[in-house]
């Protein structure tokens, strides 16, 4: 007999399937994969892209529908994965541009991708 996930166990599990489809996406786009689930003592990436002259921290959200993904988005995560590409810029330092981009994963639907979502402060 099987037990159902706990919801965090599964929130965790869709986060990660929608992140791959998200890099899947991306690379079909033409975008190069340099980090996946990039840890820094600020926080975690999804994706670090790379794709001509800028290279492109990702953030995906996997939500019920594209709305509930655009929303919930917060301005302190937008601070904190600003605050890792940095770290990870100081790390490997690189003359490409910064960019922050989101895609929305929704059930049955093809992922949305929002380039430059937001700008750094």
């Amino acid at each position: 007999m099987r037990f159902p996930l706990k919801p965090k166990k599964w929130a965790y599990l869709k986060g990660q399937w929608g992140e791959k489809i998200a890099a899947r996406y991306l690379q079909l786009k033409g975008y190069s994969l340099l980090e996946s689930r990039l840890k820094t003592p600020f926080g975690e990436i999804d994706l670090i892209m790379r794709k001509g002259s800028f290279i492109v921290a990702v953030e995906v959200k996997t939500r019920a529908t594209y709305e509930e993904a655009a929303f919930s988005l917060s301005s302190f995560q937008m601070r904190r994965i600003q605050q890792a590409l940095l770290f990870y810029i100081k790390r490997y330092p690189s003359p490409l541009d910064l960019r922050f981009d989101v895609i929305l994963i929704s059930s049955w639907m093809w992922p949305k991708h929002i380039r430059g979502a937001w700008v750094p402060n």
